[in-house]
């Protein structure tokens, strides 16, 4: 809807979409000595504009951005269709022939979009719609009242992100009308949220998954709005510069996934206003900023209160350096999957070596960086571990002799998990503290038995192999020792650690130090 010089002054707050680029409308009005009358617009990219609002001297409206602003003339701005509009526009009436599918994400939801062909050919009337996607389709408005809910009552998924959206008030009008509704994305829409009442009630009571990222919502306005949102289990609220001021009361409370990242104004005090969320079991902090963590609550070794539920937590992106905030994430009694990529403590040459002590340091952690931890590579992180702080736990009082180890409280605050590593695989002895000389080569011999538990026919062999040897080596050589073929090994190894329990030499890329073979443990060769 292209408009004409005539306007009134209600366009104030409008949004408008110009040769493709969105804008908020902050003035209307003469700019003298131009004759005729101008919209003041605040692009949504402020690159796209030239000035703060001011023009000869005069303030006409304020940006945000020193460049956000121009004037632009009303029939220049798209001011949108209603949602009708807008679907019969994307469902109806493209030809069939030109019809390309194509799915987007929302949430965690794929949805079929531009699927015109096929959508037509399965959906023929829009009463049978279900799932809809109007992205970028200049939406502004629900449009007469009724008429979405006798056109198509039975749609569940909308897509209406990056439309001309301007206030809350209109997504509950469409909404209301849409008894069904389960997933709303709102994306790129700056919306003006209600300081009044809520949505009627029942307006959102079926909605599930609600995706607000980059519309400008504030946290009080999410609390304000949440009394209308009773069944609600995801909430993406990305890149609205949030600060969570409060803590939510009698809402959100059966909110399973949030998503805060990449709004910056929050810290860790602020996440305490929403660590008892009873049923919170997935939380996205990426690109927040953070750099420090610290449960209050629970002691070194203790599970917090704090979280209870949460499974999941991303932390990508942040500027996390210290050790120390990933023993306090051992203290969260449900986490088992964590994603930390791109901080200071997990890039650079250090890196493999990192994400092995944050394995050792985090007991129940079965995922890390979208990655399953195999119980081998959990065992030989945590070996690795011990063997690595031995000796600063010794010098800190620690003792082979359970009567005499009485390490520093020091050294328990730093490594929390120590003691536990000890119990699980015995303390360290006194062999294992040696400095290593790593350019040595003999420092670097494994001496290693070699039996074949199904051919008793087999004489045991012994072999000094270097621990960086790969899987595929190692079967390289047995298959000329043995005069088998490498694709019929199977190996496994046992260490007098831990008698009668086997552990897979599964990937041929690997090598023995990485399943932390050790001297005088014992290869198992089956074909």
């Amino acid at each position: 809807m292209i408009m004409n010089d005539t306007l009134t002054s209600d366009v104030i707050g409008r949004r408008v979409s110009v040769n493709g680029e969105c804008a908020t409308v902050r003035f209307y009005g003469t700019v003298p000595p131009v004759a005729g009358l101008w919209l003041g617009v605040e692009w949504d990219n402020p690159e796209r504009g030239k000035h703060d609002g001011s023009h000869g001297g005069t303030v006409y409206f304020k940006c945000s951005h020193p460049t956000g602003g121009s004037f632009i003339r009303p029939h220049k701005a798209n001011f949108g269709v209603d949602f009708l509009t807008a679907l019969r526009d994307r469902y109806e009436d493209e030809p069939e022939d030109d019809a390309k599918k194509q799915i987007v994400t929302i949430g965690n939801i794929p949805v079929e979009t531009i699927g015109f062909g096929s959508v037509i050919k399965k959906q023929s009337q829009l009463s049978e719609l279900r799932d809809i996607s109007l992205r970028s389709c200049a939406v502004s408005c629900s449009g007469d009242k009724g008429d979405i809910a006798s056109t198509c009552p039975n749609i569940r998924v909308v897509n209406l992100s990056q439309n001309l959206l301007s206030a809350w008030e209109e997504v509950t009008d469409i909404a209301e009308q849409l008894r069904h509704l389960e997933v709303l994305d709102l994306s790129e829409n700056k919306l003006r949220f209600p300081l009044g009442s809520p949505a009627p009630v029942g307006t959102f009571a079926a909605l599930k998954v609600l995706v607000l990222n980059r519309t400008g919502v504030t946290w009080a306005e999410v609390l304000h709005c949440a009394q209308g949102w009773p069944a609600l289990e995801e909430l993406y609220l990305k890149s609205n510069n949030i600060s969570i001021s409060e803590r939510p009361a009698d809402v959100l409370q059966l909110v399973r996934l949030l998503d805060l990242s990449s709004n910056q104004s929050i810290d860790e005090n602020q996440l305490f206003l929403i660590a008892y969320l009873p049923r919170l079991e997935r939380l996205i902090l990426g690109d927040i900023g953070i750099s420090s963590l610290h449960f209050p609550d629970a002691g070194v070794g203790c599970k917090t209160a704090m979280f209870p539920s949460l499974q999941s937590l991303v932390l990508d992106d942040n500027r996390i350096s210290q050790w120390s905030v990933i023993n306090e994430l051992d203290k969260l009694q449900s986490l088992h999957s964590l994603s930390c990529l791109r901080n200071p403590l997990t890039v650079g040459s250090e890196a493999k070596t990192h994400l092995q002590f944050i394995i050792a340091k985090i007991g129940q952690l079965r995922t890390l960086n979208r990655c399953e931890i195999r119980p081998e590579e959990r065992r030989g992180a945590e070996l690795d571990y011990r063997k690595a702080f031995g000796k600063e736990w010794k010098e800190a009082g620690g003792h082979q002799d359970p009567d005499q180890d009485r390490p520093s409280e020091a050294f328990l605050a730093a490594h929390p998990r120590y003691q536990a590593l000890c119990r699980k695989y015995g303390a360290p002895e006194d062999g294992e503290l040696k400095t290593q000389q790593p350019f040595l080569l003999k420092n670097q011999l494994l001496t290693l038995k070699i039996n074949c538990p199904d051919r008793p026919d087999q004489k045991a062999l012994e072999k000094q192999l270097p621990d960086s040897m790969t899987i595929q080596k190692v079967k390289g050589l047995l298959s000329r020792l043995l005069k088998v073929p490498v694709s019929d090994l199977l190996l496994a190894y046992e260490s007098p650690k831990m008698p009668g329990r086997e552990i897979e030499l599964e990937n041929d890329q690997q090598s023995l130090q990485f399943y932390s073979v050790e001297n005088g443990d014992c290869l198992l060769v089956r074909w």
